[in-house]
Parts: C-alpha cells; structure tokens; sequence
C-alpha cells in the first residue's frame, strides 16, 4: 500500500479516512487542529463528500458526531484536551446511549501546557465513561488506531477515547496505509428508544454498559496495541504508556532494553500482563506522559511495599511533558547535554502580531479605563490574550471559553462599575452567546467588547460561525441596537474609540462594542494568494 510523511494529527485523519469515515466534527485547538484540516484539504475526503466543517464548540462536536452515529454512518470528534471539559456531557452520556455508527472522539492532551491552561490527561475521562481507550506510540500506531477505532466501536456499540500528546501529534514519521474501506450505509438503532436518556431507559442502558466491562477488559487483555517485551534483568520493569514507549527505547537506540517491558497502547489496564511484571520485577518504573493514571491504580492494586516508582514517587517529574532525557534519568543514566541552546531560537513570549488590530484595541482600552480604575477587564481565550503581557497589561483574567462574559457578570452583580469582557469572535459563537444571554436577562450593567478579526487567528486562521454576523446575534439575543456599536481598530480612529467606550462604560445595561478589522496574518495571506490568480491569468 501507499506510504505517507505524517504528522500524528494527520495519521489519525488518514486512518480515519480510510477506515470509512463520514464525518469529522471539530473545534480547532492545539494539539489537535491539524486532523481536521488535513481532512478538510484530502482528495478523498472531498471526493466522497466527508463532512469536514468546523464546529461552533466542542460539545456540539460531540453531538453532530453521535448524530451521525445514530444514523448509522462512522463519526470523529477532535478536540484538545480542555475541549473535552466543554463536551463532557455528550460525551459521557454516549457511553450510555451508545452508538450505531461507529464513533470515535479523539483528544489530544497538552503536558507543559504549550499552549493550553492546563495538563489534564483525559484517560481519566475515558475512564470514568468506562469506555475502551487507544494511545498510540508512534504515528504508524496512530494510523492504525484510528483506522481500528471504528470497529472496536461498533463491536462493543459504544465510543472509543484515542489520546495523544502534543509531540505525537507535531512530529513526522513514515506511516503504511491500509485498504480504503467504504462508507457504511444509512441504517437507524435496532431500539427506538436506545438514545432516549429518560430515567427508566438510562438504568437499562447502564446495566447494559456495566455488562460488558468484562468483554473491553477482555479485548485490552488480548490487543495488538499491549505487549510484553521479555528481558533478562529484573531487578527494573519498565511499564511505557503510548509515546512514553518511543522516549523509553531512545534510551536503547539498538532495541535492546535488558529489562522486561510493558508497552501499553490499549485499555482498560491489562491486569494479567501488569501481574506478571509486577510480580517478576524487583521494582517497576512507569512512564506515561501526562498524570500517573496507570501509576495510581497499580499502586492501589499491587503495591504493598512501595516497589512501584513513577510520578507519584519521584523518580519522573510530577508536572511537565515527558522526553527521552526525563526518561534516562529514572533509567539512571548519565544525561549529558552536548550543545548550549543558542539565544536565537531560546523560548521567547509570545506577543501580538506588528499591526494587529488588538493592538489599537488595548490602547484605547486602556486610556479610557485610566478613568475608572484597573482590574476590571476580563478576558478570553485567544490571541488578545496577550493583552495581559507588557506593554499593555490591559487584562485580568483568562480562565476558559466564554467565562469573559460571565466573570463580567459575576463582578458586575457584586458591585464592579464598570465591569468590562473581551472576547474574540470565534470564541464568542463558541461560549459567549449563552453568557450574553445571562447577561441581556438580567440587564447586567456589563461591557463586552467582541474584538472580530473574521478568523480563528490563534489557530491558524480557520473560518470563523460569527463572521458577518455579529450585530444580528447580539441583537436577536435581546442586545438594544442602539448599545451595539461597531468601530474600525486603526490608530487613527483612536479617539473616537475612546469616545464610543467610555459611552458605553457609563450605561447602566448591556453594551456589545464591535471592534472589526481583519486578522493581519489572514489578510497578508489573502492578498498573496490573489497575487498568484492574477499572475496565472495574465499567464
């Protein structure tokens, strides 16, 4: 078959695509964007009319995939890990109604937290959905994996979890791909009333979940994807979950790791392969990059004389990604470091585009608050969340999707005058509007300053639901038209816009400002494309 230069992100969307895939739903988020756009950019994909559109959030993701699932066809949900917070009822009710159509939710975890507000490692949510779990470690597994899930899927008729990590998903390797399956037909749940989460359905529904447990831990038990690696020295065995078995064998560059091995790609846990290392080895170091999951349950199941080692004892740091550095030391070797990272590509912070229109935003922000006192702006994901860095030092929080909106609110309803949101286009349709709503309910005393630069700019510049249609939104939500003002961020409609904010600070009711000019990045783009068409057609 045909061989492929992937990304681990892209390896998951091929394998999806070739494994008869229908639909990918998704919201973009780093580690995970690059799924859908390398699906939304396929030739099969677009050949066979996958749908590939973004998403207005993650739980909505979940339930336009489950949707599809109901409908007898294969779905993907993608997301980062945070986004599976946002999805979290759609996604452990699923395990619950269960599928048709094979459903596969993909999630990719952040450890370091590169670009994301935390490290939480979503095993733990497949875990307490009680659902099979998929970590490759490698893209080749990636591929394979996701071309698998489907069927693990509608074998069990319940989601399947696959969990990778950002340097699975960021780097390149070969991968080998499979026969092209087709797409399943159009088919509806043998029960009517199999989705219907009414009280007396879901008991029934969920003894069904509980009565299969079994047959998952059977399949784990049994999984190409879990494997015993025998060796000679047992004084350590070494349990390596998904890429924590590549960073193990860069330690081993001939492939000769003298210590047994527990590789795990597939859960539930493999009990009988962990009984056999646990009771054959002298001590045992689990590697695994993210929280110590498999740590924690074996210390629980096992250990009785603290021989199990990992994150939880020391041996490999509590916080932060694992890499094979991390890795030797626990082995005990000597980690030597050959080369000083030069200044030129050292870590600098990350800071707002030259001529971005956040810019001017933040400066006018800021000399009109300069009236009214700080700490009282409260910010959202995205690229304007860089106004909290100097020189603008402009906002106070940045908490999740959408809280922006509805921390204004809390603060308002306390007593903060004024009480000011900023929030990016995207992430307004995202969580904004319903935190709006609570807003225009109340007729809470609150700024919100949608800062539209017709993108997902953090991203990478993905479409956007709200571009062009901000004001209709706002509006149709209860906003007075006469308090939703839209300005143009330029430096030299400054004053004006300190003007139009200072009015709308001083009522006493919901007030939307509209600052709209085109993401800098998006729009430089835009014009070198359409550089390219003229010189094709003057060619």
């Amino acid at each position: 078959m045909e061989k492929l230069l992937l990304l681990g992100a892209e390896a998951i969307a091929q394998g999806a695509i070739d494994g008869g895939m229908s639909g990918v739903y998704a919201y973009p988020g780093t580690p995970s964007t690059e799924i859908t756009e390398y699906i939304q950019n396929n030739k099969i994909a677009i050949e066979r009319n996958i749908h590939r559109q973004w998403s207005a959030n993650e739980k909505t993701a979940v339930e336009a995939a489950l949707g599809m699932s109901y409908a007898g066809k294969r779905a993907m949900a993608c997301m980062k890990h945070v986004g599976l917070n946002v999805a979290a009822d759609p996604f452990i009710n699923s395990a619950i109604t269960g599928v048709n159509g094979g459903l596969v939710i993909t999630v990719a975890d952040d450890p370091s937290m590169h670009s994301s507000q935390n490290e939480q490692d979503s095993r733990f949510y497949g875990k307490f959905a009680m659902i099979p779990m998929l970590e490759p470690s490698n893209q080749q597994e990636a591929y394979d994996m996701a071309y698998d899930s489907f069927e693990v899927s509608e074998q069990f008729k319940i989601p399947v979890l696959i969990r990778i990590t950002t340097r699975l998903s960021h780097s390149r390797s070969g991968i080998t791909r499979k026969e092209l399956k087709p797409e399943n037909k159009l088919s509806y749940p043998d029960d009517p009333i199999q989705f219907v989460l009414l009280p007396s359905n879901a008991r029934k529904r969920y003894k069904g979940l509980l009565s299969i447990q079994s047959a998952i831990e059977e399949a784990a038990e049994k999984s190409k994807y879990n494997k015993y690696i025998e060796g000679k020295d047992k004084s350590l065995g070494i349990i390596a979950c998904g890429i924590a078995f590549n960073y193990l064998m860069e330690n081993y560059p001939d492939n000769n790791c003298p210590h047994p091995i527990l590789k795990i790609g597939q859960y539930p846990m493999p009990y009988s392969l962990l009984d056999k290392i646990v009771n054959e080895c002298e001590k045992i170091l689990v590697l695994e990059d993210g929280y110590p999951f498999v740590e924690e349950q074996i210390k629980g199941y096992f250990d009785k004389s603290g021989k199990i080692t990992g994150r939880l004892s020391g041996a490999i740091p509590r916080d932060g990604e694992l890499n094979p550095d991390v890795v030797g030391k626990a082995l005990g070797k000597e980690i030597k470091q050959y080369f000083k990272v030069p200044e030129v590509i050292s870590n600098r912070p990350p800071e707002l585009c030259s001529g971005c229109a956040h810019r001017d935003i933040y400066n006018a922000l800021n000399e009109t608050m300069k009236e009214f006192g700080k700490q009282k702006v409260f910010s959202d994901i995205g690229c304007y969340t860089l106004g909290a860095l100097p020189p603008w030092n402009a906002i106070n929080s940045c908490v999740d999707m959408g809280a922006s909106i509805t921390m204004a609110k809390g603060a308002a309803d306390a007593g903060v005058r004024p009480s000011v949101a900023v929030i990016g286009d995207s992430t307004f349709t995202h969580s904004g509007m319903t935190a709006l709503l609570d807003c225009v309910y109340e007729n809470t005393p609150v700024t919100i300053i949608i800062a539209d630069n017709a993108t997902t700019a953090m991203t990478g510049g993905q479409t956007s639901p709200a571009t062009g249609r901000l004001e209709e939104i706002c509006i149709g939500l209860g906003v007075k038209p006469e308090h939703v003002r839209v300005l143009t961020p330029l430096p030299k409609f400054h004053e004006e816009m300190v003007k139009v904010i200072r009015e709308e600070l001083l009522y006493e009711g919901v007030s939307v400002i509209i600052p709209r000019r085109e993401c800098i990045q998006t729009a430089t783009r835009s014009k070198k494309e359409q550089k390219v068409k003229t010189e094709e057609v003057a060619q």
